[in-house]
Formats: structure tokens, sequence, C-alpha cells
């Protein structure tokens, strides 16, 4: 899916138009970047490389989404991204579960940090490529019909650079009540209250949102790997603490237009 989705990327190095090149993609200035075996094509700028997902969050992460546990964010995300030409752009992709089900015919972007992703990303049919989201995105300006951010940070200039005239950037976010019955029982990381008013401050008002929720009934497996594939897996046994649960699904769909 690169070679598809190269019209809508830029150097990261000089902003210039890629193209391909045998086994590497390069833009006019001589930058070049190798594909990788898996597929995926990195694109960091250059400096520090923040860290990403692990191996084993993104299996986790595959493997509780791949069981529908959250298959009504992925029902409002493709609504409200529907329609229009152009790309469909999802920052901080993971595995590309999102855009893989928005892009409905469009070429699909997955961009994230981790290698491991990258890879998911690619083997599932997508263009996979490496950036930082807080930095500038490899992405040519007003090219999306839809920039998704499932979940994941807001680089709010970029985001609308990027974005085409009529497009729409879709915003989830947790709620506070948000899986908040394993939040307190097994001490998992909280949501912000601020972040409402951060979003706000960033973005301005949506056009739209939309409450989504749903109780969730979940195995001992399943809570295992939602505690591994995000932040809590950095200081929670999921294999110690998990056990079979319910709990609330409760996020906040939000779409802006340019």
């Amino acid at each position: 899916m690169l070679a598809g989705a190269l019209p809508y990327l830029r150097c990261p190095h000089c902003g210039a138009a890629l193209h391909a090149a045998g086994s590497a993609i390069r833009c006019e200035a001589g930058h070049s970047f190798d594909v990788a075996r898996q597929g995926y094509v990195d694109l960091m700028p250059p400096g520090r490389r923040p860290a990403g997902d692990t191996a084993e969050m993104v299996a986790a992460r595959a493997a509780f989404l791949g069981a529908g546990h959250y298959e009504a964010i992925a029902e409002a995300v493709a609504a409200e991204a529907a329609g229009g030409d152009g790309c469909v752009v999802e920052v901080g992709a993971g595995t590309g579960h999102y855009v893989e089900r928005a892009a409905a015919g469009r070429v699909a972007i997955a961009l994230d940090t981790s290698r491991y992703a990258l890879r998911r990303a690619a083997r599932a049919g997508l263009a996979a490529v490496g950036c930082d989201a807080w930095r500038a995105l490899p992405v040519r300006d007003g090219v999306a019909s839809a920039v998704l951010c499932v979940f994941a940070p807001r680089h709010a200039d970029e985001l609308r650079r990027i974005l085409a005239p009529g497009g729409r950037l879709v915003v989830v976010t947790p709620t506070p009540r948000h899986l908040a019955e394993l939040v307190s029982s097994l001490e998992l990381v909280t949501v912000d209250a601020r972040k409402p008013q951060r979003l706000a401050r960033a973005l301005g008002e949506p056009d739209r949102e939309q409450l989504v929720e749903e109780r969730l009934e979940l195995s001992r497996e399943d809570v295992r790997a939602l505690i591994a594939m995000g932040p809590s897996a950095r200081h929670v046994d999921a294999d110690a603490v998990a056990r079979a649960a319910e709990t609330t699904l409760s996020v906040r769909v939000a779409v802006y237009g340019r």
C-alpha cells in the first residue's frame, strides 16, 4: 500500500514529494528511506526517537481489538469519517484497526512510532509510516479527507494542516466513566480530569460530538490484554491482577471540520 500513499506523503527533512526507488523511497533532494522487509517505511524526522509501544503491548492491543470489544468505537469513527476523496490518516494508529475500518476504499495511512505496530499495520494492507505525532507529520498539506485520532496524541496544528477543505478530524477521548470499574479496583492509569479543557484549547469546539457507551463483559484474558496494551502496562503486572469483570466503555467522538 505504500506506493498508493506516496502522492500524499512528504519528505520529513525538506518537505519535498516522495517517489519509489527500488526498495527505498526518495525525494528530489536525494533523501532516501529504506522500506522495511515487513512493508513499512520509517519517516521519523532527525533527532531523538520517542519510545513507542513494545511488541507485547502491540500484541495485546491486536488481541483485544480483534475480539471486538471496541467495535462500537470503530463503527462511530467509520461513520463520521465516511465520504470524500483523498486519503484517510490515523495518527498514533497502532495496528491500524480504526483507519482500516474507516478508509472504505480510500488510501489508508497508519502513522505510528512503534515499529512493532507498523509491522502489523503493513501486514493488514495499510500504508504504515513511522513518525513522531508531536512533530511535523510526513503528510502533505490538505490531502486527507479524514484524519483520525483515537486515544492518541494531538498536535492540533499538524492535524489541521493535513486535513483537506471539507474534510473531518475525528477525535476519540475517554470520559471519566471509561473502564472506571477496572481503573478503581486494579489501580490503572486514570483519565486526566482536565483533558476536555486541553482539547478545547487545542482544537476549539467540535462541529458535533456523540457519547458512545456500553457495558463490556470481559474474560480474565480480555482484562489482561486491556491492561497490557496501554500505559498501565508500564506499572501494573497484568498477569497478577487480571480477572473476569464487567466494565463500562465510555468515550466521546468529536468531529471538527476545516
